[in-house]
């Protein structure tokens, strides 16, 4: 199908200036679709034509009301349903049509569950959830946003069919894009360790799956959601890139693209964690990073591009435009160091 050569369609976005929303804002102009974007005001927007921006709170119901009363669409994505609430909030929105409506959603739906092992497929999502860890914890915190997810995704399929619209939740890993400096600099964590001249730690060797998804990727899908004739029939669906890397693999393929060479140390979980830095020293590393399966995504004809293909462009757009701010992580750079030299004189004793 010829996305662009599809009919002008009216588009909302809640939220626009986030990395997949940022991605998905600029591919539905460039199809020529009209854009209305719901943010709070916090980050400017590029002006656009064809492009509207309406300020309104999305955990507001007076102000998000205010902003979309009477106010009809062909294709909403939702980047900002976090729970429940979130979604009634929404669609309790006087005279408000939504179109069809996607919501974005998480692998982590599957991380709070009980029994079902990676790469997750869509119905493990129905797994029973795993207990309450220690409220604070950060174990605590990703088991808030996952249950959280679930709540959202439930309510959506519950409020769809009451009120008749089609809607989906499309559910990603972590999302690598050019505009992810400006977001989690989860990339830039590593970038900046492999880049300041000591050793990087790797936790377990870096031996831990990962499969992410490129924003731009995730921006065609809901582009093409937006305009294809059918609609999947699903409540919900994956989509991530088609194979796994180890987490060792892809740092030193970005490493390459950044023309850096990084002395990675392996570093036991138990040592990191003794150290503090468990938490902290490594992104996409521990049990919430997430593997969906988009095994049915790729058979409905959607599909995804691998690292290689894609992480040039993404570490590339990173060194042009260093964030203003270190991941929150590199604060305890020092404390890793210190670990790192540890367990090199321990490796060469």
């Amino acid at each position: 199908m010829d996305l662009k050569n599809a009919p002008r369609l009216r588009v909302l976005l809640l939220g626009g200036s986030g990395l997949l929303s940022g991605a998905a804002r600029e591919a539905f102009l460039a199809a020529g679709h009209e854009v209305t974007v719901i943010a709070r005001g916090l980050r400017p927007l590029p002006d656009r034509e064809r492009q509207r921006r309406l300020k309104a709170d999305r955990n507001d119901a007076v102000s998000l009301a205010a902003a979309l009363k009477g106010e009809r669409f062909d294709f909403t994505a939702d980047f900002l349903a976090y729970d429940a609430a979130g979604v009634e909030r929404l669609l309790s929105v006087p005279r408000f049509s939504p179109g069809r409506l996607v919501m974005i959603s998480t692998g982590q739906v599957y991380l709070v569950g009980r029994g079902a092992l990676p790469p997750f497929r869509e119905e493990d999502a129905g797994a029973p959830a795993m207990p309450e860890p220690e409220a604070g914890t950060r174990d605590w915190h990703n088991w808030v946003y996952g249950m959280g997810k679930r709540a959202a995704e439930a309510a959506l399929r519950e409020m769809a069919a009451g009120l008749g619209f089609r809607a989906l939740a499309l559910r990603l890993p972590v999302v690598q894009g050019e505009l992810d400096g400006l977001n989690s600099r989860r990339l830039w964590g590593w970038l900046q360790r492999m880049a300041d001249g000591g050793p990087v730690l790797l936790p377990d060797g870096g031996q831990q799956p990962v499969r992410f998804v490129y924003s731009g990727d995730a921006a065609l899908a809901l582009l093409r959601l937006a305009s294809a004739p059918a609609w999947p029939e699903l409540p919900a669906l994956n989509l991530a890139q088609p194979g796994e890397t180890t987490l060792r693999e892809f740092l030193e393929l970005a490493a390459g693209f950044a023309g850096l060479a990084p002395r990675f140390v392996p570093a036991p979980a138990g040592e990191l964690a003794a150290a503090g830095l468990a938490g902290t020293c490594a992104p996409y590393w521990g049990r919430w990073c997430s593997r969906p399966d988009p095994a049915r995504a790729f058979s409905l004809g959607f599909s995804a591009r691998g690292p290689e293909e894609y992480l040039r462009s993404v570490v590339r757009a990173h060194l042009e435009s260093p964030p203003p701010l270190p991941h929150e992580g590199y604060a305890g750079r020092a404390r890793e160091l210190a670990l790192a030299a540890k367990l090199e004189r321990a490796g060469g004793a």
